[in-house]
């Protein structure tokens, strides 16, 4: 199959409607979020982060937003892989959540922040030691030989840290908070005249609502 023309969904599950939205886009997204959970979303928290490289070039890959905080949102990743190394270049970001059971979009603009090493011990000490064990072992987005060579280092990794409880993060490892200019939220409707509206974040950290056109 190799034409997809016949392929039709209708979307007739919500609508959004300005006077039912309220003015914080952050209030708005965490509302959406509980709704997803709740419509069985597989992975709701799962975002595609959107970099640019050195020549221009736009990458995307899906991380998983773990927290919202200070009215960002938060990723962790290696510090030493391909999207940190371009956000180092250009903090500029994108993030895309697509929540089909749902029938919503939600789309991000903003700048990518490194969190405080503190604050990223703290995670990585939460997260199951198989994860923590697992960080350690990849170094993440370099070319390797074969499965066997993660299986070695994962060995390896294994037996240094055997009989630590609790294990320390890499120096290599830690979060980003991607901070919004922009949001949009998109629910879909019939007849593909769906529902956008466009938070912007205006010089006095207010933000202005804009309906835009499917």
């Amino acid at each position: 199959m190799n034409n997809f023309e016949s392929h039709r969904e209708s979307y007739t599950k919500d609508e959004l409607i300005e006077e039912k939205v309220g003015n914080d886009p952050v209030e708005l997204f965490q509302r959406w979020m509980v709704e997803a959970i709740n419509d069985h979303v597989k992975e709701p928290n799962a975002m595609i982060l959107s970099t640019v490289d050195s020549t221009g070039q736009p990458e995307l890959r899906t991380v998983l937003l773990k927290e919202i905080y200070e009215g960002g949102f938060v990723f962790y990743t290696n510090y030493e892989s391909n999207k940190a190394k371009q956000i180092d270049q250009n903090p500029k970001v994108s993030l895309l959540f697509l929540w089909k059971e749902s029938e919503r979009q939600v789309r991000i603009n903003g700048e990518a922040v490194k969190l405080s090493a503190e604050k990223a011990q703290s995670y990585f000490q939460k997260r199951p030691r198989g994860s923590q064990i697992g960080a350690w072992t990849s170094p993440q987005s370099t070319i390797i030989k074969d499965r066997d060579f993660l299986d070695r280092r994962k060995n390896d990794m294994e037996n240094k840290f055997a009989g630590i409880p609790i294990l320390d993060k890499p120096d290599f490892w830690g979060g980003y908070k991607i901070v919004p200019d922009k949001i949009e939220f998109w629910q879909g409707r019939d007849n593909r005249l769906h529902d956008r509206l466009l938070y912007t974040k205006q010089e006095d950290s207010l933000w202005k609502i804009d309906r835009l056109a499917p």
